[in-house]
């Protein structure tokens, strides 16, 4: 099914030409060191919002439908983690915003690679400033764990998005947005930091204006961390530097270009996990130093984004923008997969296969939107039409081991006895390099959208996105080529205002997603397809004090990938999947965040949901199914106002995974209900001086972050403590 949408060169000149009331401009960004409280500017049809506290935007987001809704606005469920959030807590990843989001988790493959799920369902929608992006095959680029320093926020949307995506994902997208340049005066700080394992960081942001009047800013930040781990061999090298300047052409028209690098070169990476199983069936129980890597070991990954972008308001209050952004990954890596069946006495039975890999991939990705409002029967109305390109290639190559056993196909090594492992030595490499992977991926996206005012209390969102996603080449398990053209995907929202303060919403939209996952032949499965819907109450307390969001959601799909437990993995294809027909996602999420007085910041979720399939067997279990995530700082004002105490848990429900043990018998391999509990404390000497510690896993609970691949899994990280030093100028 096609839709025939407005062209876009149309569109603009109706808005140059169209006489429609003024909107306001959308106000600057506040800095991100300061307390956000004041009231956010925005357009006539939109609502005016007093947002008080450090944990809320009172800013329009572009992330769900590109109208530029605020939060309370936008027909489904956001969380969003603030600059500030993420300073409190001392976050430094991705990874780790994930795991400290409402509604989202994560689930390590090793020490790069993890995946984030949300309603059930894994999320591989990204953004960056509201534009998608790919990410590499499987994050083996260092997404994941990517450094969060030139980041102003973190937006979690959960449902699907394929309005702005291109593909109907059910699950959620997270959107990156970064720091702007936007301070005419000298500003910024200075961070130094130490912890657990001899961690060192240093930080560094600094903003100013470029001429006189500062109508031309930059901004520059870096980060430095280098420490050791709680796993043997493992180190921690990463180094980000981050440069943007903007510059007002006129009143009206902004332009901005900048470039981010992100190096990380970790020492004693592990490919894979640690074994589950015995031969004889019995569940191992290492230390949680216990490792398969050697202290060769690398995994390096490089980033490099390119962007620049044009902001124009035109005189009757529409806004165009349009954006640019090359997106560089490289990889180098040098690593060991451990497998086999290991003797409970002897220790031995386990071999290894050694590789070494060096890849790049490069994304180019051009996008253009028009946004403004519209007067139609005494009722101002917004419209949105826009569109994308992207390109994405990538490249791996591979070189053996000199003098390698390749009896099996691949090479293989006896590992001895495990319970004494320190590695095995590095061996010499052939300088031939063989091409493994070649990909291509090409996104093509039409969409636009609208929101309708019925009345002043009741609102419609329409909307739809041409969809065209295709994927070719080869890769290690054969050729590639999957896609579709120019699929439809429709959006529908609806909001009614019970009262000022109580607003009830319902959204639509539908699913459509190709897959990667392989069955145990080696074909790709069939595309995800299905519907979303949400309903819920968005609510504000306290003279704007403190905001709550009730959601309930239902989602159907069907060829949901779900792995084959039973299928014996090989380095050419380590896993398989088989697709699940008729699966059903259902659950509530409530979220609760705000400065309910002066001084306290809080922020408290809970989300659950239960997913099976047709026969009612449940599906992923080896996610959470039910998770409360609270964090809350507290300043002592009239007492103590130099002091900030805080903390929080996170708590989640037991997990598993079953399969065919290595005795061949039908086994399970659970991760009990747990929590993780975390404190900080700051004390400013001065306004420009503060010191700050935090402590996470405070009880040191043992647990697992990865039981899903059933033969193997990873600990988590221990009871550790960073202790911070920050200077403002």
């Amino acid at each position: 099914m096609k839709l025939k949408l407005l062209p876009l060169s149309t569109a603009i000149l109706l808005a140059m030409q169209s006489q429609v009331a003024l909107a306001q401009n959308q106000n600057t960004d506040t800095d991100e060191n300061a307390e956000v409280s004041g009231t956010a500017k925005q357009s006539d049809s939109m609502e005016t919002i007093t947002v008080s506290g450090k944990y809320s935007v009172g800013r329009t987001l572009d992330t769900a439908t590109g109208l530029g809704l605020t939060l309370q606005e936008t027909p489904q469920s956001v969380s969003i983690l603030t600059y500030e959030r993420m300073q409190d807590q001392s976050i430094t990843t991705i990874l780790e915003a994930v795991n400290n989001a409402v509604g989202v988790s994560s689930e390590e493959t090793d020490n790069v690679r993890n995946s984030f799920y949300s309603r059930g369902f894994r999320v591989d929608s990204y953004q960056i400033d509201g534009v998608p992006t790919s990410w590499s095959l499987g994050g083996d680029s260092g997404e994941t764990v990517a450094d969060t320093a030139i980041y102003e926020r973190i937006e979690f949307v959960r449902g699907a998005t394929g309005l702005l995506t291109g593909v109907g994902d059910p699950s959620a997208s997270i959107n990156l947005v970064r720091k702007h340049a936007d301070s005419r005066e000298l500003t910024g700080y200075v961070d130094v930091a130490t912890g657990s394992w001899s961690k060192q960081r240093l930080t560094a942001d600094v903003s100013t204006g470029l001429n006189q009047d500062g109508s031309v800013r930059g901004r520059f930040i870096t980060r430095i961390l280098k420490g050791d781990s709680f796993v043997d061999f493992y180190e921690d090298d990463k180094k980000v530097f981050y440069g943007v300047i903007e510059g007002d052409i006129s009143d009206s028209t902004t332009i901005s270009a900048g470039i981010s690098y992100q190096h990380s070169d970790p020492k004693g990476t592990i490919w894979g996990s640690i074994p589950t199983f015995f031969s004889d069936g019995t569940h191992t129980d290492w230390d949680i130093s216990k490792t398969t890597a050697t202290d060769w070991n690398r995994w390096e990954t490089k980033n490099t984004n390119y962007f620049a972008s044009l902001d124009h308001n035109f005189d009757n209050g529409w806004k165009l923008i349009a954006n640019y952004n090359k997106i560089q990954y490289d990889k180098d890596t040098r690593l060991l997969y451990v497998y086999g069946s290991l003797d409970k006495e002897t220790g031995t039975g386990l071999n290894a296969q050694r590789y070494r890999s060096d890849g790049a991939s490069s994304q180019d990705s051009y996008d253009i939107q028009l946004k403004g409002d519209f007067t139609l029967f005494n009722q101002l109305h917004d419209f949105v039409v826009g569109a994308l390109y992207s390109d994405q290639e990538a490249d791996t190559f591979t070189q053996l081991p000199i003098g390698g056993d390749m009896s099996g196909g691949y090479d293989r090594v006896d590992v001895g006895n495990f319970y004494n492992w320190q590695g095995l030595e590095q061996p010499e490499w052939e300088d031939e390099r063989v091409q493994s992977q070649n990909i291509a991926t090409k996104q093509r996206g039409y969409y636009a959208a609208t929101r309708l005012s019925a009345t002043d209390n009741l609102k419609f969102i329409l909307g739809g996105r041409l969809a065209t996603w295709e994927r070719t080449g080869f890769d290690w398990s054969g050729n590639v080529d999957f896609g579709n053209d120019d699929e439809f995907i429709p959006y529908a929202g609806a909001l009614y205002d019970i009262t000022p303060e109580h607003r009830v919403y319902a959204s639509y939209t539908e699913i459509f997603k190709p897959q990667n996952s392989r069955d145990a032949n080696g074909d790709f499965l069939e595309p995800l397809v299905g519907k979303s819907s949400e309903i819920g109450l968005k609510s504000r307390f306290l003279d704007d004090r403190l905001h709550t969001t009730f959601a309930l959601f239902s989602i159907k799909q069907d060829n949901l990938a779900q792995l084959d437990t039973d299928f014996v993995g090989t380095p050419d294809q380590m896993s398989a999947y088989y697709a699940a027909q008729g699966t059903e996602s259902k659950g509530f999420e409530i979220e609760m965040v705000g400065q309910p007085v002066e001084g306290w910041n809080l922020t408290l979720g809970y989300s659950q949901f239960e997913a099976q399939d047709a026969d009612d067997n449940d599906i992923n279990t080896d996610i959470p199914t039910k998770q409360l995530k609270f964090f809350s700082t507290y300043q002592f004002v009239d007492s103590i106002p130099e002091l900030t105490i805080g903390g929080g848990f996170n708590w989640q429900n037991e997990s598993y995974s079953t399969g065919t043990n290595p005795a061949g018998q039908a086994d399970r391999f659970t991760q009990d209900a747990y929590v993780l509990a975390n404190l900080m404390a700051r004390y400013a000497f001065s306004d420009e001086l503060n010191v700050q510690l935090n402590i996470a896993n405070l009880t040191d609970e043992e647990y697992y972050t990865q039981v899903g691949q059933f033969s193997s899994f990873r600990y988590g990280t221990p009871r550790n403590f960073t202790v911070s030093l920050n200077w403002k100028f």
